[in-house]
């Protein structure tokens, strides 16, 4: 199983990637550090979850999940934000994220965020 993990700090990525391999040990991890990045590892690669900060240079979250979902509708990510305001999730739910769970992840909210996907 691919995942994109994408966040401009390399120790949020590190830390994230902690919590989901004691979940997924076998999971093949891609990481980005902006938007950009992560949209042309998700054209290459086609991971089965996207794991996505939204603030980051280059290219922010908002805009690399818009493309995304125009790559493919289906696309299973997971908005990983330390911005909870209510506008942020409304509008990253309405770009089709399928979660969106604050910053940071511990391996209880891991599991629970897995479970709601599909593999």
């Amino acid at each position: 199983m691919k995942i994109l993990v994408v966040d401009d700090s390399k120790l949020a990525r590190l830390t994230l990637i902690k919590t989901l391999k004691e979940h997924e040990p076998s999971a093949d991890i891609i990481e980005a550090e902006n938007g950009d990045i992560a949209v042309e590892l998700y054209k290459a690669k086609s991971p089965c979850v996207v794991f996505l900060d939204l603030t980051m240079p280059v290219m922010d979250g908002y805009e690399a999940l818009k493309l995304i979902m125009e790559i493919n509708p289906r696309a299973q990510v997971v908005v990983v934000s330390a911005d909870i305001q209510m506008q942020a999730q409304a509008l990253v739910l309405a770009l089709g994220a399928k979660l969106m769970v604050p910053k940071p992840i511990n391996s209880d909210k891991m599991l629970a965020v897995l479970q709601q996907l599909v593999f």
